[in-house]
């Protein structure tokens, strides 16, 4: 009986007494997704080939030698660097290399090409870091695994990713090493190519300005102060000198007037000789006195001071002077020597007076001879005078040059110093390089130490059957179970007295049963357990298949 079309009825609740009517009309729906879900996941887990996961642990082992004492030229985090290995190992190059040399995935390179095959074995590589989580900069360890369907090559690859890990981890420190020595080199010979050339310049300029440098400007001042003594002293000598001339011309003087008054032998001659000798010799202490008095001047004053052109004058009247009482004393001996009445001529000496004469001979010829060791004297000091004069000229010159390359001089000593200090730290920096590289080369930095070979795995890791066949199992159960209850929510029909009592709000006296021929019943039934039957054994063949397809291809 059908409930009337075109009224929405809410439908009753249900027992477990209708669940169970439901599970037994639509056992077939139910039954087979879960039978043939079974079966697809036995099948499917014993096909899928086998995936062995070969491990192996290496460690970072850190530098041996202190890194104050020795620093190493790598400054790269071993984090970054790992980066690096990794990606290099998964190159192109190295994949196809590992592929060609344990010719790997064969079915998959006979019907893929190279580029799918190098990206399946890249998906089968794993590096992981052990011991610190990956957002750390610092690296303890790290496993290198590889996936494959044959343990043993898992195995072998594992070993060869290993090997080309350490083989990249010291040709990556030995080159970095050798490339900055190698560029502390260059910079040291380009640093020594500049401090020469700056020294080059600096030479020629010291040799072009030689005396006029401003670190020699101490020196010349020195050399000046001194020159200035030895002139003042040279010039204290010479008046010295001049004294002690005009003093011998004087006694000279005075003694040739007295042999000259020996000589004429008249007492009153003798009188006058003796007062113009006196006056000669006050005139000659006043010349003397006035040329001491003018030189001092001169030494301070140019001949156009006022003082020293009135000395000029005071010396010129007095040799004058000396000149007319050497006048007057001639016309003398020419009178005295017209009004004597005896002529003149030599008359014998007494002996007194002849010793007398010979004693004035002998000074007069002494003093003479100390005149002209006097006037030795005094030229060489003029020499003297001369060339102390002339250094002071020059040292003069000098110290007023000495500003006009003073900033040129002051920009080559700076370059200097600048390229030296370059120099020195090139030089420090190519020590330590070579250092670093003395110790790579013996092995005692960083380095990669194998801390666990490469595991040869027992079990394969994928697939996990016995977790994929029950998941399998329980979803073709799920999807049976779906597809019975959208069918039942589809039927609506009335299945039972319950129904026909809830939708038509009838009382029921009672109820008469289906009948159906019973030939027909039975041979149905026959029919659907036959059916079922054979589906049971194709699917207990099948997966037995499968199992057995499995252990033989395994063995």
């Amino acid at each position: 009986m059908q409930p009337t079309e075109g009224l929405s009825v809410a439908r009753r609740a249900l027992d477990v007494e209708d669940y169970i009517d439901i599970v037994r009309r639509h056992k077939s729906w139910i039954f087979g997704p879960f039978l043939f879900c079974l079966v697809t996941s036995v099948v499917g887990a014993y096909l899928w080939p086998d995936s062995y996961v070969s491990q192996a642990v290496i460690m970072i082992k850190p530098q041996q030698i202190p890194e104050s004492m020795v620093q190493s030229s790598v400054n790269q985090q071993i984090f970054d660097r790992l980066n690096a290995m990794e990606q290099e190992v998964r190159s192109r190059a190295v994949l196809t290399t590992i592929i060609n040399t344990y010719d790997l995935y064969k079915r998959e390179r006979a019907r893929e090409p190279i580029e799918d095959v190098i990206d399946t074995m890249n998906k089968n590589i794993a590096v992981n870091v052990v011991g610190q989580p990956s957002t750390t900069r610092t690296v303890p360890a790290f496993a290198v695994q590889f996936t494959y369907s044959d343990r043993y090559m898992a195995q072998r690859v594992t070993q060869d990713l290993v090997a080309r890990f350490t083989e990249i981890s010291q040709r990556n420190r030995t080159n970095a090493t050798f490339e900055t020595t190698q560029f502390m080199q260059d910079e040291v010979a380009t640093a020594k190519k500049e401090l020469d050339a700056v020294e080059n310049r600096l030479t020629e300029f010291e040799l072009k300005n030689n005396g006029r440098l401003p670190d020699q400007v101490q020196g010349m001042m020195q050399a000046l102060q001194a020159l200035q003594a030895q002139v003042t002293a040279i010039d204290t000598a010479i008046s010295r000198a001049n004294q002690d001339k005009l003093q011998l011309e004087s006694n000279l003087r005075i003694l040739r007037d007295r042999l000259a008054e020996l000589n004429k032998q008249e007492p009153e001659a003798t009188v006058a000789a003796a007062e113009r000798n006196e006056k000669l010799a006050e005139v000659d202490r006043d010349i003397e006195a006035v040329q001491d008095a003018l030189r001092v001047m001169r030494q301070r004053y140019s001949d156009a001071y006022p003082d020293v052109q009135n000395a000029q004058g005071r010396l010129e009247a007095l040799r004058q002077k000396r000149a007319e009482i050497l006048k007057d004393a001639e016309e003398k001996k020419q009178q005295d020597a017209k009004s004597a009445k005896i002529p003149a001529g030599p008359r014998p000496d007494s002996p007194a007076i002849a010793a007398e004469k010979r004693g004035l001979d002998t000074q007069i010829k002494q003093i003479q001879a100390q005149i002209e060791a006097k006037d030795l004297e005094i030229q060489e000091y003029n020499k003297n005078m001369k060339r102390a004069s002339d250094g002071i000229k020059s040292y003069q010159s000098r110290i007023e040059q000495v500003p006009i390359g003073d900033k040129e001089y002051t920009d080559l000593l700076r370059d200097r110093d600048l390229a030296k200090q370059r120099y020195a730290d090139a030089q420090a920096k190519l020590d330590k390089a070579q250092v670093a590289q003395e110790m790579e080369n013996r092995k005692q930095g960083e380095t990669l130490e194998l801390l666990d070979p490469a595991s040869l795995p027992s079990t394969p890791t994928q697939p996990k059957r016995y977790v994929v066949i029950p998941v399998g199992a329980a979803l073709g159960l799920i999807l049976g179970l779906v597809i019975a209850g959208a069918r039942e929510m589809k039927d609506t029909s009335l299945k039972n007295l319950k129904d026909v009592r809830a939708y038509t709000q009838m009382a029921i006296l009672g109820s008469i049963p289906l009948l159906e021929n019973d030939f027909v019943v039975r041979r149905r039934k026959r029919l659907a357990w036959l059916g079922w039957t054979t589906a049971c054994l194709a699917a207990v063949v099948i997966m037995s298949g499968s199992v057995v397809y499995y252990y033989v291809s395994k063995t």
